[in-house]
């Protein structure tokens, strides 16, 4: 039997610190894990840019209300209904991801959490445990579940390889160029041919 473990990010909802960079037009922030490999590097330079600019949980949580799942990524999730089961495994934080999982009927997800004062203000991250994501594929692959893994960037490649089978879902062409053995697809029916594929093989 099969589980679907997907990244949020990139892949069903666009990149929530992008927009961050957008709203507060502070070009770093921009910086995802498509461009920096080292996720524990990245999360503290955003914090020391936040502090800087004095941006708080509360200013984070407003860009995300606004956010929109990108477009086709409900139908699929709808489509996985009674093909194969999600989970999405995710860098995220639980404090961002909420009003997005709303808007996909509340799928089971994988993430981290943040450390918040009485002012709002983003103090420290704390990661599930190192590894996370690949370590979810593993814990599955130790309940007797065979793991489709998609995701989009440097963060989901350890993911992707321990998976039975790993997809890229648009991926920047840096991460492609530095992966080329794993699987690229550029659409969502792309996507569901690829999963019918395995689930029918």
């Amino acid at each position: 039997m099969y589980i679907l473990c997907s990244d949020l990010e990139g892949v069903l909802v666009p990149e929530v610190w992008i927009n961050v960079a957008r709203w507060t037009g502070i070009e770093e922030l921009k910086l995802t894990t498509r461009d920096i490999s080292d996720y524990n590097a990245l999360m503290k330079r955003r914090l020391e840019i936040l502090k800087q600019h004095g941006i708080t949980i509360n200013d984070i949580q407003k860009v995300i209300s606004l956010l929109e799942l990108m477009p086709g990524a409900l139908d699929f999730v709808n489509w996985l209904h009674g093909k194969v089961q999600m989970v999405v495994v995710s860098d995220t934080f639980r404090e961002f991801a909420d009003p997005l999982l709303e808007k996909m009927g509340w799928p089971v997800l994988f993430c981290h959490h943040l450390t918040i004062d009485r002012e709002g203000n983003i103090t420290d991250f704390n990661l599930r445990q190192n590894e996370a994501k690949r370590r979810v594929v593993e814990a599955l692959q130790n309940l007797n579940f065979k793991v489709i893994a998609v995701g989009d960037s440097y963060n989901d490649i350890s993911m992707l390889r321990k998976a039975e089978h790993g997809i890229l879902y648009r991926p920047p062409q840096n991460v492609i160029d530095d992966n080329k053995d794993i699987r690229v697809v550029n659409s969502y029916s792309q996507l569901k041919n690829a999963i019918s594929g395995i689930l029918e093989s």
